[in-house]
């Protein structure tokens, strides 16, 4: 019976998302559905939190738009992601950055990775 389920899970999982961490600067291309009109909403931040998982797994990403905080949770193999691009690296030394939402201006700036 577990197997079962493990194997439908594998299936409806999604394989074209790229790879990104916890602080990565990220855009998400979300479907919105208005009445019966659909068009595809950008949201742009960093990631605070990936919880992993099969096709439970989350991440919330943040970002402060007119100086209000703003985040959001999306499930990472839902069919109303439309795609995700990775803008920039984050070099974070937490698996969750919480201690963000707290910061302010230039003290809540994520230093970039080198490669």
């Amino acid at each position: 019976m577990n197997d079962i389920i493990q194997n439908f899970e594998r299936e409806q999982m999604r394989v074209d998302i790229p790879h990104f961490k916890t602080g990565d600067t990220i855009k998400v291309y979300a479907k919105i559905k208005e009445g019966d009109k659909e068009r595809i909403q950008v949201f742009q931040g960093f990631v605070i939190r990936k919880r992993k998982g099969t096709t439970g797994s989350t991440f919330t990403v943040r970002k402060v738009s007119y100086g209000i905080g703003v985040e959001r949770v999306f499930p990472l193999h839902s069919p109303t992601i439309e795609k995700i691009e990775v803008i920039s690296k984050g070099k974070v030394r937490r698996g969750r950055l919480y201690f963000m939402r707290k910061l302010k201006g230039k003290a809540a700036r994520i230093k970039e990775k080198r490669t």
